[in-house]
């Protein structure tokens, strides 16, 4: 390996490590935010203190609708959010795609199952840290679970869509155990 592409893939791995690192903390206070999104085409504004009143949330950000692994964490989202409302939790995908692309993104990719949300001005991105190093204004690969208590449960960052479903997944039904407790 050049000594130029050894330090490219140094930079490389440091922007991705600063990435992970600058996501919300379990813990932390979920920031509110009300924005528009969308359900099987339709669009609505989404609320999260209202959301939050009807359980947790599965807040999972995405870069781009329409994208390969954007489209296959969506199919996967929406296969899984039958087993999510089973649970009492709500899943509602974020990104900075506007309203009408989302439209078409939330009864083709996320089958009508549920909302996607959009955040052209990235303001819900940089208050859930969820920017990608490259480019601070498109989320990153993020996952959280917001409890009813508004607080942040869970929090997911990596590159594998399917591995948000399934880690989202176990967090809730964790989240849903100690609730019984």
């Amino acid at each position: 390996m050049s000594s130029r592409s050894h330090t490219l893939a140094c930079a490389a791995a440091l922007l991705c490590a600063t990435a992970a690192q600058a996501a919300l903390k379990v813990g932390d206070a979920a920031p509110g935010f009300r924005t528009p999104a969308a359900v099987a085409g339709e669009a609505f504004e989404f609320d999260m203190a209202a959301a939050l009143r009807q359980g947790p949330v599965v807040l999972y950000f995405f870069p781009k609708a329409f994208t390969q692994g954007c489209t296959l964490e969506a199919h996967a989202f929406a296969e899984a959010t039958p087993r999510f409302a089973a649970m009492g939790a709500k899943v509602v995908g974020m990104s900075h795609d506007d309203i009408d692309t989302l439209k078409r993104f939330s009864t083709e990719a996320c089958r009508d199952q549920f909302a996607v949300a959009s955040d052209p001005q990235a303001r819900t991105i940089r208050a859930y840290d969820a920017g990608a190093a490259a480019n601070p204004a498109r989320a990153d690969r993020i996952s959280y679970v917001v409890g009813q208590d508004g607080r942040i449960r869970f929090v997911h960052v990596g590159p594998d869509p399917l591995e948000h479903v399934r880690q989202s997944e176990l967090a809730v039904g964790r989240l849903q155990q100690g609730a019984r407790q």
